[in-house]
């Protein structure tokens, strides 16, 4: 009772899944990836072992096509089934079981395959591949959710909305697999998921640049942090992280009456991080001192 697609970006590597349905909390059951091995969508009566165990065998050297037929052979249910798989080399493997309520079906496209069941239209499938293959110019995060926006224009799940998700994965593993995530974004239970996964991507991008520029500032580019600290509270303006992390900057590059401006901002929207400012500096988190910090609150 779902829609997902899986996908490959040939430029990147990356392996990406987004889904949506209307069944609460759909990112415990439906998108699995893991990189440099693939991605797997298991749904329709969903047996979720197809998940984990898909990502073993492809994992130990079968291809998609090879592993779903495994799991195929031992499942009793294939005909409620819903599943397909992609494997490092980009290879698909797709099945619509016979008894997945109408409408149901797949196609697979370039670099992807889109799966659903109990679709308001048979159109679905095919929405979301047109969707990914035309939106060329955004990365593999923007493609799955166009993808996605598609299905939904489709008259998505017959039921409705309640839940989504979507990760992308590296096409490679590091040495820390717990941080092989590019995006792993989910609403459990939203009345627009799509729409609300969308605004979580928007907002990781510009956390993904505020931790950036943060390291950057540390290691002497005080100009960069702080362009892009301009572009993160522009963005969001009342994000209380963004404004903490401007106003340290400012006071890096010596414009102290600007970080007092801005710790005054914080201190208006978001009174108790002022609290939080005081601990950082002295846990010595911070490049300032507790009395650096004091002196410029006096002034806020």
């Amino acid at each position: 009772m779902t829609y997902s697609i899986i996908a490959r970006d040939p430029d990147t590597g990356e392996f990406g899944v987004a889904v949506e349905t209307r069944y609460f909390a759909v990112a415990r059951y439906v998108p699995w990836a893991e990189a440099g091995v693939g991605v797997v969508a298991t749904q329709s009566f969903t047996e979720a072992a197809y998940g984990p165990r898909g990502l073993d065998l492809m994992r130990a050297g079968s291809s998609a096509p090879e592993a779903l037929a495994k799991l195929m052979s031992e499942d009793p249910q294939t005909p409620i089934r819903q599943a397909a798989m992609m494997d490092a080399q980009g290879r698909v493997a797709v099945h619509t079981g016979e008894r997945c309520v109408y409408a149901a079906g797949h196609r697979v496209g370039l670099h992807c395959s889109a799966q659903a069941n109990m679709m308001a239209r048979e159109s679905v499938p095919s929405a979301m591949v047109e969707a990914f293959e035309s939106s060329s110019s955004g990365d593999l995060a923007e493609r799955l959710l166009a993808a996605c926006e598609a299905a939904e224009r489709e008259g998505g799940d017959v039921r409705g909305k309640q839940s989504a998700a979507l990760i992308v994965v590296p096409s490679q593993p590091s040495a820390k697999p717990w941080e092989d995530r590019v995006f792993d974004l989910r609403v459990d239970d939203h009345p627009q998921p799509v729409k609300e996964l969308r605004r979580l991507l928007t907002y990781t991008r510009y956390h993904h640049r505020a931790e950036v520029a943060t390291d950057r500032g540390m290691a002497g580019d005080g100009a960069f942090a702080l362009a892009e600290f301009e572009a993160c509270c522009a963005a969001f303006p009342d994000e209380p992280e963004f404004i903490f992390r401007r106003g340290l900057a400012l006071a890096a590059a010596g414009r102290y009456p600007e970080a007092v401006q801005q710790l005054a901002e914080l201190r208006a929207k978001h009174p108790n991080w002022i609290e939080t400012l005081r601990r950082f500096a002295r846990a010595g988190v911070i490049p300032a001192t507790p009395e650096q910090i004091e002196a410029l609150l006096a002034q806020s």
